[in-house]
C-alpha cells in the first residue's frame, strides 16, 4: 500500500509538471516488466501472474540494486495469456466485429505481487518511451484499457489508481465484492461474478446439508477478508455458527501454519469453509495432508476448486470429496490447437517461451537459443522435437475452461465496446452536443461509457453485459472432487447456482451424485450439539454460540412437535401433553365414581353403617320395654338412630359424577342430617344433666325438659340449619365445575358456590357439637350406674377430632381425594356416634340381660 501511494503521488506530480511545462509529461525509467507486445490500431493491455513469486535481491548498498526476479512459472496463467492472444486474433479475423480495425496487445507479468502489478499497469498506460504523453496532457495513452489483474487486492490498487483517469480495467478473476463500489472504482469491470453471490451460495449450501458448526479459513487479503465478512453476514440470521476463524499470512510462517492446522485438527467442526486464493490455501492444505487429517469436509471457493496443483491424486485421501463453487466453464473452439502451436523456434522473441518450454518438458534449450540459461547437469537438452500435443498438463487442458473463459469474454466485451463506439454517428453521439469518439484520439473515459452499455453474445453463446456496478451475471457450477478410474481426481458437476436476474431455479444440487470426504455417500454431520428431538426445547449454553445448546424436556402441559424447537407450546386448558411431550391429548376426567375401588369401598362402608344402625333400631324396638331403653329416652334414641341412618346415607350423594341436583343435595342433606343427629345427642345430654338435678330434694326442673320440650328443641335446632341451607341454595348454590388447574386431569367437582354458606353449615354443626361435648363432659361423673353422659363425651370427642382434622386434609387433598376425605369424615363421625352411644346399650341388652333391670339402673355407680 505504501508503494501504491508513491505511484499515486507520482501521477499527481506528472499532472503538476504538465501544467508547468505545458508541452511534455515525463516518465522516468524503463519498462517495469518484460512482456508480449503486438501493435494494432487499438492496443489492449493485459496483466497476468505468469510467475507466482518474486525473489528479492540483496540490498547490501555496496553495488547498484538489481531488479527483483520472478520465479515459479504458472502454466494456468500462461494459458490465460495465450487465450487473450487467441481471442484478439479471432476478432481480427472476424469480418463482422471490428471489420476495419486491428486489435493489438501489450501483456505484462505481475509475478503475483501488488507492486509489480501496479508498475506494469503504469507502464502500459504511459508507454515505454522515455518521454510520453498521458491523458492529462490531452492525448490518449497507448493502451486505453487493461485486462486484469487476477487478484482482488491488486485489482483494487490498479482500479483505484487508473480510475482517477477513467481508464477502464476489466478483471477476469478479481471477485471481491468490495470492487462493486462504483464510487471508489468508477471504471472497473469484471467478467467473474462478485463474491457477494458466492457467499450467498455458501450459506445456502450449509443450510441445505444442515451444517451449523463450521470452521472458517481466509487469506490475508481483500479477497479473503471481504469474502468471509460477506459469508458471516449471510449466516447471521441462520442457525450456522463459526467454530473458529483463521487467517493465512501472506508471508509464509511455519509456526502460523502449524497453529492453523492444529486448530483444524482439534475442532469438533467437520466442515471447513475457505476463502483464499490457491497459493495461500495450498500451504495449509499441504500440512493437513502431511498430518493425515482425513475427517474434514472442505468447502472451496472458485479460487481453488478447480486447481490442478491442489487436486493432485496424492492429496485425495485428505481432500477427496471437496465441494465448492466454480465459475461456469465453457468450450472455446480452436483454443487447444492454438495453445499447442507454441514452440521456441516459432516465436523466439517471446520472453517467456524458453522458460515455459524448459519447465514443461524438464529439459534445457541450447545456449544459442537462450544465452542466459545455464543448463544444469540434471537436465537433458531439449531436442526441439517435443510436442505439446503429446503431453498432458495444466497448460493444454481445456476441459475446465473457467477463468480462461473469463479472459476470453473480457476481450470480446472490449471489442464490442469499440465496435459500438465506431458505429456512433455524429450528432447522435452519447457525449456533449451529440458528439462521437475520435478513433485517432480515443479517450479512455469514452471507452468506459461504451463498456458499461455492452450487451452482446460471445462465440460460445453466452450473453455478455455488465450491471450498474460493473459486475457480470453470477452463475456457478457446484463441483465435487471424485476419483476417476485411473486414480486421478476429476471435477464432477453436481449442481449449479444461478443468481442472474429472472433465473427460475437459483440453487440446484443432485445429492445422489456427491461423494463426501472419506468416500462416504452419507452427508457428514457438523454440529456443535445434536438436534433436539420433538418433545424437548433448546436452551443455549451460557457463554457459547447459539449452536451449542442443551436439550431440555418440555414441562408438563407443554409440547414441541418439531426438531430443535426454541420454545414449548402450551396445551389448551382441556388438554395435556402425553409422555413423549409431542402432542396434546384430552385430559383424563376424574371424579369419585361408584365403579372404582375407592368408591365401592366407601359406598359399602356407608351402607354397612346404615344397616348396622337399622339393626340397632330393630334391637331397641324389640326391647323397647326394657329398663335400659326406657331409661335412655327411647323416643330420642329412635330419632337419633334415624338421623344416623341419614348421616350414613348422605355420604352416597358425594359419590358419582357431580350434577346440579347432586351438588345441591349432598351438602344440604349432610348439614341437616348431622344437625338433627347432634340436636338429638344434645337433647340427651341436657336430659341427663336435668335428671340429676331433678333427683335433688325440692327440684322440679324436669317439667321444663319433658318429651314435648325436647321435640321442640330438636326441631328448632334443625330448623336453623334448614334456613341456612335454604338461603345458601337460593343465593349462591353449589354447582358442578371442571377443575383444570391440576396437571393431566380434569377434576369434576362441586363448587360450593358460597364459601360463607358452606362455612355457616359446618360452623353451626361444630357449635352444636362443642356445646354437646361441654355439657356431656360436665355430666360424665354423675353417680349413676349407667351414666350415658360418659358415652356422649367420648362420641363428641371423636366427632370433634374427626372434623378438626378434616379441614387441613380437605384443603390439601387433590382431585377426587378431596371428596373421599369428606366422605371419610362423615362416616367416621357417624360410626363414632353409633359405637360410643349405642354399642354399650346393645351389649347389655343382648349379652348382659341380667343388668337390664330397673334395680340395676337405679343403683349408684
Amino acid at each position: 500500500m505504501y508503494m501504491y501511494l508513491l505511484f499515486y503521488l507520482y501521477l499527481i506530480f506528472n499532472r503538476l509538471l504538465y501544467r508547468a511545462e505545458e508541452s511534455t509529461c515525463w516518465h522516468h525509467g524503463q519498462p517495469v516488466l518484460t512482456g508480449l507486445y503486438k501493435k494494432g490500431d487499438i492496443n489492449l493491455g493485459g496483466l497476468f501472474p505468469i510467475h507466482f513469486r518474486v525473489v528479492t535481491p540483496d540490498h547490501s548498498f555496496r553495488s547498484k540494486v538489481e531488479s527483483s526476479k520472478c520465479e515459479g512459472f504458472d502454466f494456468r496463467a500462461f494459458r490465460w495469456v495465450q487465450t487473450m492472444i487467441f481471442a484478439i486474433e479471432e476478432i481480427n479475423n472476424n469480418t463482422e466485429l471490428l471489420p476495419n480495425v486491428t486489435l493489438g496487445y501489450a501483456i505484462s507479468d505481475t509475478c503475483s505481487t501488488y507492486l509489480k502489478a501496479l508498475g506494469a499497469a503504469m507502464a502500459l498506460v504511459t508507454g515505454d518511451e522515455e518521454a510520453v504523453s498521458n491523458s492529462m496532457c490531452g492525448k490518449a495513452p497507448q493502451v486505453p484499457v487493461i485486462i486484469g489483474e487476477a487478484g482482488s487486492t491488486a485489482s483494487m490498487i490498479i482500479a483505484r489508481t487508473l480510475g482517477v483517469f477513467r481508464i477502464p480495467v476489466v478483471s477476469y478473476f478479481a471477485s471481491c465484492a468490495c470492487l462493486s463500489n462504483r464510487k471508489e472504482f468508477p471504471s472497473f469491470f469484471r467478467t467473474v461474478p462478485s463474491d457477494n453471490f458466492q457467499a450467498r451460495g455458501l450459506a445456502r449450501l450449509l443450510k441445505l446439508f444442515g451444517w451449523t458448526w463450521v470452521g472458517v479459513i481466509a487469506g490475508d487479503d481483500d479477497y479473503g477478508k471481504f469474502g468471509i465478512q460477506l459469508f458471516r453476514e449471510e449466516i447471521k440470521h441462520s442457525d450456522v455458527c463459526v467454530a473458529f476463524s483463521e487467517i493465512i499470512p501472506k508471508v509464509y510462517s511455519k509456526n502460523k501454519i502449524m497453529q492453523i492446522v492444529k486448530t483444524i485438527k482439534q475442532s469438533t467442526a467437520k466442515v471447513i469453509v475457505t476463502f483464499a486464493i490457491e497459493g495461500d490455501i495450498y500451504s495449509v492444505l499441504e500440512e493437513v495432508i502431511h498430518q493425515n487429517i482425513t475427517d474434514k469436509q472442505w468447502i472451496a471457493t472458485e479460487a481453488w476448486i478447480t486447481s490442478a496443483l491442489v487436486s493432485a491424486k496424492e492429496n485425495f485421501q485428505s481432500l477427496g470429496g471437496t465441494i465448492g463453487f466454480a465459475i461456469r466453464k465453457a468450450e472455446i473452439k480452436g483454443l487447444k490447437p492454438f495453445l499447442c502451436r507454441m514452440h521456441p523456434h516459432a516465436d523466439p522473441a517471446d520472453p517467456f517461451i524458453v522458460e515455459f518450454w524448459e519447465t514443461m518438458f524438464g529439459c534445457s534449450l541450447d545456449s544459442s537459443v537462450n544465452e542466459t540459461v545455464e543448463s544444469p547437469s540434471s537436465k537433458t537438452r531439449c531436442t526441439g522435437l517435443e510436442d505439446l500435443n503429446n503431453i498432458k498438463s495444466i497448460y493444454n487442458d481445456v476441459s475446465q475452461l473457467r477463468a480462461t473463459y473469463n479472459v476470453y469474454k473480457a476481450v470480446y466485451a472490449i471489442a464490442q465496446a469499440v465496435h459500438d463506439l465506431l458505429l456512433c454517428k455524429s450528432g447522435n453521439g452519447p457525449f456533449e452536443n451529440g458528439t462521437c469518439s475520435d478513433m485517432t484520439n480515443l479517450q479512455p473515459w469514452q471507452l468506459t461509457h461504451y463498456l458499461s452499455k455492452v450487451n452482446c453474445k460471445s462465440p460460445v453463446g453466452e450473453y455478455i453485459h455488465f450491471d450498474e456496478n460493473g459486475d457480470s451475471s453470477a452463475s456457478y457450477d457446484i463441483i465435487n472432487w471424485q476419483m476417476a478410474a485411473d486414480g486421478s481426481v476429476k471435477f464432477v458437476k453436481v449442481g449449479q447456482f444461478d443468481a442472474t436476474e429472472g433465473s427460475k431455479n437459483e440453487f440446484e444440487i443432485d445429492e445422489e451424485k456427491i461423494v463426501w470426504s472419506g468416500g462416504q455417500s452419507k452427508v457428514p454431520k457438523s454440529v456443535c450439539t445434536e438436534s433436539c428431538p420433538p418433545g424437548t426445547r433448546r436452551a443455549v449454553q451460557k457463554g457459547q454460540p447459539v449452536c451449542c445448546f442443551d436439550c431440555l424436556p418440555c414441562p408438563g402441559g407443554e409440547i414441541s412437535n418439531q426438531t430443535d424447537a426454541i420454545e414449548c407450546e402450551k396445551c389448551s386448558s382441556n388438554y395435556w401433553s402425553h409422555v413423549q411431550k409431542t402432542k396434546c391429548i384430552p385430559k383424563e376426567i376424574e371424579y369419585l365414581a361408584y365403579e372404582e375401588t375407592m368408591g365401592i369401598i366407601l359406598a359399602v362402608v356407608a351402607i354397612f353403617g346404615a344397616g348396622i344402625t337399622a339393626a340397632v333400631i330393630t334391637v331397641f324396638f324389640y326391647y323397647k320395654d326394657t329398663p335400659i331403653v326406657k331409661a335412655n329416652n327411647s323416643e330420642l334414641s329412635f330419632l337419633l338412630l334415624f338421623s344416623l341412618i341419614l348421616c350414613f346415607l348422605c355420604s352416597l350423594t358425594f359419590i358419582g359424577q357431580p350434577l346440579t341436583w347432586s351438588c345441591m343435595l349432598r351438602h344440604t342433606v349432610f348439614g341437616i342430617s348431622f344437625v338433627l343427629c347432634i340436636s338429638c345427642v344434645l337433647s340427651k345430654t341436657v336430659v341427663v344433666l336435668m335428671a340429676f338435678k331433678a333427683a335433688l330434694p325440692g327440684s322440679n326442673v324436669m317439667r321444663y325438659f319433658g318429651p314435648k320440650q325436647q321435640r321442640v328443641g330438636i326441631c328448632f335446632c334443625t330448623l336453623v340449619q334448614v334456613v341456612i341451607c335454604m338461603l345458601w341454595l337460593s343465593l349462591y348454590p353449589p354447582f358442578p365445575s371442571k377443575n383444570t388447574q391440576q396437571s393431566e386431569k380434569i377434576i369434576l367437582e362441586c363448587n360450593i358456590g358460597s364459601v360463607l354458606g358452606f362455612a355457616s353449615v359446618l360452623g353451626y354443626i361444630g357449635s352444636l357439637a362443642c356445646m354437646c361435648f361441654v355439657l356431656a363432659f360436665l355430666a360424665r361423673k354423675l353417680p349413676d350406674n349407667f351414666n350415658e353422659a360418659k358415652f356422649i363425651t367420648f362420641s363428641m370427642l371423636i366427632f370433634c377430632a374427626v372434623w378438626i382434622t378434616f379441614i387441613p386434609a380437605y384443603v390439601s387433598s387433590p382431585g377426587k381425594y378431596t371428596v373421599a376425605v369428606e366422605i371419610f369424615a362423615i362416616l367416621s363421625s357417624s360410626y363414632g356416634l353409633l359405637v360410643c352411644i349405642f354399642v354399650p346399650k346393645c351389649y347389655i341388652i343382648l349379652l348382659k340381660p341380667e343388668k337390664n333391670t330397673k334395680k340395676q339402673m337405679m343403683s349408684k355407680g
